[in-house]
Parts: structure tokens; C-alpha cells; sequence
């Protein structure tokens, strides 16, 4: 049985915004998570380069506008709400601000 189905992103739930978890096309690393906005997935899907929402600056950024870190999209997937994204990419430098390849390194003991 093929499960896919044609979902469009549901922004109300979020009120108005997307989480999208961004992975490695490659390595399948997970390199980020962000918000999306309409407008930042509509700018995302138009370039093929990811564009996302600041909540604290309430601004779109494009990812590597400063830096030159950017990422080219290469696959995009609705979860089954169509509430949360994920964008797999093919990244040019590091995904974080800090300079690390992920976000994601700051690693919790568990008890």
C-alpha cells in the first residue's frame, strides 16, 4: 500500500509557524531546527536554498546570508499533519552559529 499523499503545511496549528527539522542529505545528520513561516517556505521552495522565521528578530532570514553558510534543498517532507517539516540539504559550511557542523552537540547524561 503507498502511504503518500500530496499534504500541504498546516501553519494555523502552529500559529503560523512550521518547526522544520533540517537533516544532511548525505549523512543523514541532523543538522538544525527552525520555524517557517508561509513566506519562508514559499522562499525555501522557490530558491531551493533554505529561508526561515525568527521569532526573536520576527524577521525572515535566509540561512547562510551572512556567513555564506547555505543550504541547498534537495528534498522536503510534511509529517503526517503536514505540522512539522523536514528539509534535507546539502550544506556549504557549518549549520550552526557557533561554527559546529550541527546544532546539536551538546550531549545530556541520562540517569
Amino acid at each position: 500500500m503507498d502511504l503518500v499523499q500530496r499534504v500541504q503545511p498546516d501553519f494555523v496549528k502552529g500559529q503560523g509557524l512550521l518547526p522544520t527539522v533540517v537533516v544532511d542529505a548525505n549523512t543523514k545528520d541532523v543538522l538544525m531546527v527552525a520555524w517557517m513561516n508561509e513566506e519562508s517556505y514559499k522562499r525555501t521552495l522557490a530558491t531551493k536554498e533554505t529561508w526561515f522565521w525568527s521569532r526573536s528578530r520576527q524577521e525572515l532570514w535566509h540561512k547562510g546570508g551572512t556567513s555564506g553558510h547555505t543550504q541547498q534543498v534537495v528534498r522536503a517532507t510534511l509529517d503526517c499533519d503536514g505540522d512539522t517539516l523536514l528539509l534535507e540539504v546539502i550544506p556549504k559550511g557549518p549549520a550552526c552559529h557557533t561554527g559546529a557542523s550541527s546544532c546539536f552537540f551538546n550531549e545530556i547524561e541520562l540517569l
